[in-house]
């Protein structure tokens, strides 16, 4: 059967259609910097492209390969291009698409590098950029310039969990002849497929729920269509990102179990967002699956989950959310997400404390705001280690 005919499950089981000549029921590990050519003829014709045949791991190797087959697959696009790390995959997006004079627009709630790196480093390149709350149209379309080259979105967004409308971001892009890409990171293509609502590129850092072990840092871009996955795969290969084939299998290995660690860590996380809403010492708490999200429809429409990243803010603010931080047993004060563990951390002071003060305020990242990524532990731990927590507070 074509994988292609799977459903999603089956698909991170058996998706990508590798064979291995020897027939390992798993993908090998490629190990090796250079392939050798049947004749000097062979040679000549990989270089020009007449053969498929593998040249030299940073420009494509069989592990990393079946990882970008298997990842696109499940992202409905056309190829995959792996990265050494998910920076790796924005700065490919950035570099392919940005140039002297060029102008993106962005989530004013991203990942922190990804906003930092366009403010400190290609702005040095006459590189112009706009940070705007993606989740409202009507500022999109205010920040769109005639030099706007992207327009650059990261939903549910990172760390306010903000939802934008994609199909409308990219309806309106595009009838100004402007590609988008999404970072979806948060969802995994198991919660959101970006690329059916119309979207040009996806990617993820795949360090987070991909791979899910909290033991390997990737990324991976995937094109929807064949003329935009050549220009961003010349892109990484001239600028050197390429993903290491361990690191590629591990990923593959991570993979496999996507569905059944999402499903179980976004039921864990409703549970505990419920419990944080109705909790006396909580300002706020900003969950996709909460009445309370005010984009909880769309997000319903769009997603298909609410996925296991809950914002949320103590009455005390930073002072109470230091407490918090500093006495919970289970889940660990850590940064990055998406792993078979819970994590807690303070996005003003740790991921986003490059972004400036205004930009913070801006974006909406209060210095109270604590951020926490369920993982798969009996909820009952968890629910018993915020409220012991909580009680220090």
């Amino acid at each position: 059967m074509d994988s292609k005919d799977l459903s999603f499950n089956s698909k991170l089981i058996h998706g990508g259609d590798f064979k291995d000549a020897l027939g390992s029921a798993t993908v090998p590990i490629y190990q090796t910097s250079t392939f050798i050519f049947d004749s000097a003829d062979h040679g000549a014709a990989c270089f020009s492209g007449e053969s498929d045949g593998y040249i030299y791991t940073r420009i494509a190797n069989p592990t990393i390969k079946a990882l970008e087959s298997q990842i696109a697959l499940l992202e409905n696009g056309f190829g995959g291009i792996a990265t050494s790390s998910g920076m790796g995959a924005v700065n490919t997006v950035y570099l392919t698409l940005l140039g002297q004079g060029a102008h993106v627009v962005s989530s004013a709630a991203v990942y922190g590098p990804s906003r930092v790196v366009l403010e400190q480093q290609y702005t040095r390149f006459g590189v112009e950029s706009t940070f705007v709350n993606t989740a409202d149209i009507e500022e999109v379309k205010k920040a769109i310039r005639p030099n706007t080259k992207l327009l650059f979105i990261e939903t549910p967004s990172n760390p306010t969990m903000d939802i934008t409308d994609l199909k409308a971001c990219g309806d309106l892009a595009h009838s100004l002849g402007i590609p988008v890409a999404v970072d979806n990171t948060f969802s995994s293509p198991y919660l959101q497929r970006p690329l059916d609502l119309g979207v040009d590129i996806v990617f993820h850092s795949m360090t987070k729920f991909i791979n899910g072990h909290a033991d390997v840092v990737a990324g991976i871009i995937v094109a929807k269509d064949e003329a935009m996955y050549k220009r961003l795969r010349s892109t990484m290969i001239n600028f050197g990102c390429n993903m290491d084939p361990h690191q590629a299998y591990l990923v593959i290995r991570g993979l496999k179990t996507l569905g059944i660690r999402m499903d179980r860590s976004q039921e864990n996380a409703m549970k505990l967002a419920q419990y944080l809403e109705q909790h006396p010492k909580v300002s706020w708490v900003r969950y996709p699956g909460l009445l309370s999200h005010p984009q909880y429809e769309l997000a319903k429409k769009q997603m298909n989950g609410p996925g296991s990243m809950i914002s949320f803010e103590l009455k005390g603010g930073l002072t109470a959310g230091k407490v918090l931080m500093d006495n919970v047993k289970v889940a660990i004060l850590a940064v990055s997400l998406g792993g078979v563990e819970t994590l807690i951390q303070h996005p003003a002071s740790m991921t986003h404390s490059k972004v400036s003060a205004d930009g913070k305020e801006k974006a909406g990242i209060t210095d109270g705001l604590v951020r926490y990524s369920v993982g798969i532990e009996d909820v009952n731990d968890l629910l018993a280690d915020l409220k012991q927590a909580l009680e220090k507070v």
